[in-house]
């Protein structure tokens, strides 16, 4: 096949949807066929999150064959193929390879296990599993192993293989299981300095270690499109099946965030603060959460804001019903109307004080009740611009409080960051988050990259580019760049301590019953 002729397809496993990406060499996106997907919810088990295997790869299979179909690339130009999903969802196989659970990636049925194994060993279990894996029990697989031989034992005695979403597409084309770290390292059982599992973190738990799936690294070859599958989806049988990963490790990829001491915010529906470091080291106190990363010896400590995004949507539609009447009528977006508006409130956000999202603290990860503080009923000064820019200041604050984290232990010093995802399409947000920070944030033209990376991985894996790294420096674009205001980022730092002592007080209400938590872990 002729270079030229050649395209590279990502399967992109979401929260939310799946999505069959089709990308040139030169990583311009042709074509993205998506299908939005549900989880299923036992009530009869809090927290539960399952995993549809057989109705979701059907979806996957009608996007495979639908990106074909609409971009009219006949399947033997497409060079390979490979999968990237949400982390911490795990699927289990029977002895025969067959599929036989899953769950998404917060499941969280096992707050009860959770809870027990933090008991372990005069508490110091989670210590352990943190100290080899950079994971806490919250999210991991290890609790909820524990509850299914609590509660479904008969999965659990059929239970013969492991592996994560991502690898889970790539068995389901190529009938080849196998995982690999960037993903795998957030069941809580795989070292970050060997890259292989950890064993032994499952005995200690009581669990069986004989499920462990074999290792390969994102880029090697995993199989080939098996004929039924080709029949199935339109792709050609024979086509390459290459490992994937995370779709965070992998959307860094498809940044050019492919080198020590390069960071990246991923502005989405959570916001996802990533660095890179040379190697493996992790927090002493617990706060932020380190994943291998998909090049090798390099781990990201990765700190996470939650619900950043849907809560500007919260505010939008709960607010701004004439602001989307207006915004409409203008050709624009409102979020875009919005940011005029709030371009005219000074920084500081006249002193409103958001309380969302918190700082990453992994170890006992819970938020305060979400509202704002220190309104006035000045409607000059407290409006919806004004609590507008709040939200949008304090997502900058919170991002910074969580790289402050990660320098704190790492050492590692940043000049800049790359902004990407939804929240980087805001100009005032992203200049906002380099007067809060400090740093220079680049904004790529490939805001949603996650596919990039996967299908760069693709790539990779059929000497179509000689390496992930030099493939993410190659085909990463910048749209704009930002540079701090001086002034402001010292504004910002009064205004980023006020933000930390009230939230320290909100959370003290949670502790007294007063308000609820916006969100709490399992097992606290």
């Amino acid at each position: 096949m002729e270079n030229s002729t050649a395209y590279l397809m990502a399967l992109d496993a979401g929260t939310g949807s799946v999505r069959a990406v089709i990308f040139d060499l030169n990583g311009n996106q042709i074509i993205s066929s998506q299908q939005e997907w549900t989880h299923l919810s036992d009530p009869n088990i809090p927290g539960s999150m399952e995993f549809d295997l057989q109705h979701n790869w059907q979806l996957t299979s009608d996007c495979i064959r639908d990106a074909l179909v609409q971009s009219q690339i006949p399947a033997e130009q497409i060079a390979a193929i490979s999968t990237c999903s949400m982390r911490e969802g795990i699927v289990l196989y029977d002895q025969a390879k067959n599929p036989i659970w899953a769950c998404g990636n917060v499941d969280a049925r096992a707050s009860e296990e959770v809870s027990e194994l933090k008991t372990l060993n005069d508490h110091q279990f989670e210590q352990q599993v943190y100290a080899v894996s950079g994971q806490t029990l919250a999210l991991s697989a290890i609790p909820r192993l524990l509850w299914l031989a609590h509660h479904r034992p008969d999965i659990y005695r059929q239970t013969k293989a492991i592996s994560m979403i991502s690898d889970w597409l790539g068995f389901m084309l190529s009938g080849e299981l196998a995982v690999e770290p960037s993903n795998a390292g957030t069941t809580g059982i795989l070292n970050l300095h060997t890259r292989q599992w950890q064993p032994e973190l499952l005995e200690m738990a009581g669990l069986h270690s004989d499920i462990l799936t074999p290792v390969k690294e994102t880029g090697e070859l995993l199989g080939c499109v098996q004929a039924d599958i080709a029949q199935q989806t339109g792709l050609k049988t024979g086509t390459p099946v290459i490992v994937g990963g995370g779709d965070v490790q992998l959307g860094c990829i498809g940044l050019g965030i492919t080198e020590a001491s390069q960071a990246a915010i991923i502005g989405g529906t959570f916001w996802q603060q990533v660095v890179n470091l040379p190697h493996p080291v992790t927090d002493p106190q617990m706060n932020v959460r380190v994943n291998p990363h998909v090049i090798s010896p390099m781990v990201q400590a990765e700190s996470i804001s939650f619900y950043t995004g849907l809560t500007m949507r919260w505010f939008r539609d709960a607010f701004c019903e004439e602001e989307k009447i207006l915004a409409k009528r203008l050709g624009i977006d409102t979020y875009t109307l919005l940011e005029q508006m709030a371009e005219n409130v000074p920084v500081g956000a006249n002193d409103v004080i958001p309380i969302f999202s918190d700082a990453m603290h992994f170890k006992s990860w819970y938020h305060a009740a979400p509202s704002f503080i220190n309104l006035s009923i000045d409607a000059q000064k407290c409006n919806k611009a004004t609590l507008f820019r709040a939200l949008e200041e304090n997502a900058a604050i919170v991002s910074s409080c969580n790289l402050d984290q990660v320098k704190q232990f790492s050492g590692v010093n940043l000049s800049e960051i790359v902004f990407a995802g939804g929240g980087s399409k805001g100009r005032l947000w992203s200049q906002i988050l380099a007067d809060v920070t400090g740093l220079t944030v680049k904004i790529p033209v490939v805001k949603e990259a996650t596919a990039l990376g996967c299908a760069i991985a693709a790539g990779v894996g059929v000497g179509l580019y000689s390496s992930l790294s030099e493939a993410g420096k190659k085909l990463v674009k910048f749209e704009r760049t930002h540079q701090p205001n001086l002034e402001n980022h010292q504004l910002y730092q009064a205004h980023k301590a006020k933000w930390e002592n009230a939230y320290s007080a909100q959370l003290k209400l949670v502790d007294n019953g007063v308000v609820n938590s916006l969100w709490k872990a399992p097992g606290l």
